[in-house]
């Protein structure tokens, strides 16, 4: 299928509705830097203004809610303005849709979001895309769901997923459990682990725990460690002791932690070539390719061919980068005005909206799940100096039964 191919359709199954597969974007699969922390785990900054009214994009017939904090400080408000311009950029690629897109600014904050989501239900609103924050997300779905109206929003915090509230971001779960997946099925049974003391590091060691377990493996060694680059350094020497009795290190964090991670585990005395380094999608980052101690590690992630093709477009109309979480945008918005196109009065029904087939987009394929969470088709890249390198393809298309 074309990359322009928008809203082609795929049918599957004689006894049920048929499965929908939608093509978003222009490549198949996708890039980046899956399970980024994202607008959830981001520090606290200064109480916003107050939100504004909006504007509006498009002229199509079906209106479309778009919330996001653009009028919030810092990497929010920045965030918020890459990821706006990307669904005026998903817009004018779709051929023909019959959309118009209501975008409202919650300024960062619950009180914003309710607000914003009144406003473009009462504006006629058939489904909202956003908010970004995972406290807005939950303010905006409280007005959503009392009138009937789906969200689709950009939080990682699955926490707020719930029926009618579907979560398209790179969720940290999903990462973990394609990577342990991965590292089981080639033959790495006990693992040890280094994780951050923060949002990010709790849910992931959850995860984790949980990944390793269901694939008949054991954990011989787990440690959060803080920011500090002193103090991390006993509970990093704790599980370099531990790992004497594993095959793998899950060091799940950013690329600045992890190469001051390895560091210390080689002052420890690991032997690096004995046991596999393995994270997640926060290091598809220039520091982890360019570290020698990192060579050949393991982390999931979309492939990144997607989302240079899409940064490439993007570079094209708006001249600058987007931020990583802008193909949320654009993907939730090729989405919509693919079931505008292709399904009638049912268009954001529940049935439709979870198809277990799923959809494709500038990421990969992705499927919402009934409470609201996401499954992703993921890659597992291996680190090498020119950049990352496919081990394990992402899938083309969800297997029956996952």
């Amino acid at each position: 299928m074309s990359g322009r191919a928008h809203g082609a359709m795929r049918h599957a199954g004689a006894t049920r509705r048929a499965l929908l597969a939608v093509a978003l974007g222009f490549a198949a699969l996708a890039a980046g830097c899956s399970g980024f922390p994202g607008s959830s785990f981001w520090s606290g900054a200064p109480p916003p203004p107050p939100a504004q009214s909006g504007t509006a994009i498009g002229t199509g017939q079906v209106k479309v809610g778009l919330i996001l904090p653009l009028s919030a400080s810092g990497n929010a408000g920045l965030a918020a303005q890459s990821m706006k311009n990307a669904a005026e950029l998903a817009l004018s690629e779709f051929n023909n849709p019959n959309l118009q897109l209501l975008v409202k600014d919650d300024g960062g904050t619950a009180p914003g979001a309710q607000q914003a989501a009144q406003q473009a239900i009462g504006e006629g609103a058939e489904i909202i895309l956003g908010p970004l924050f995972a406290h807005s997300v939950g303010a905006a779905a409280q007005i959503a769901r009392s009138r009937g109206v789906p969200v689709i929003a950009f939080s990682t915090d699955a926490n707020v997923a719930a029926n009618g509230v579907y979560l398209l971001s790179f969720l940290p779960e999903s990462d973990v459990d394609r990577v342990v997946d991965y590292a089981t099925s080639n033959g790495k049974r006990s693992f040890a682990a280094l994780l951050p003391d923060n949002a990010y590091g709790s849910v992931v060691d959850a995860e984790f725990r949980q990944a390793v377990a269901r694939k008949g493996g054991r954990v011989v060694g787990l440690e959060h460690y803080p920011a500090d680059r002193q103090q991390m350094q006993e509970p990093v020497r704790r599980v370099a002791e531990a790992a004497r009795q594993a095959d793998g290190i899950f060091i799940p964090d950013t690329a600045d932690a992890v190469t001051s991670i390895v560091q210390v585990l080689g002052a420890s005395g690991l032997d690096r070539k004995r046991i596999q380094l393995i994270g997640t999608g926060l290091w598809d980052d220039p520091k982890i390719f360019a570290d020698a101690s990192l060579q050949g590690a393991w982390f999931a992630a979309p492939d990144p061919a997607g989302y240079r093709n899409f940064a490439g477009r993007y570079r094209a109309k708006f001249g600058q980068d987007p931020v990583r979480t802008a193909t949320l945008a654009y993907d939730a918005v090729s989405l919509v005005a693919a079931l505008v196109k292709t399904q009638g009065a049912q268009r954001f029904a529940p049935e439709i909206l979870t198809n277990p087939s799923g959809f494709s987009g500038v990421d990969g394929i992705f499927r919402f799940r009934a409470d609201g969470t996401n499954q992703r088709g993921l890659a597992v890249l291996r680190v090498a100096p020119g950049g990352p390198q496919a081990v394990s393809p992402a899938p083309r298309a969800f297997s029956a039964g996952t």
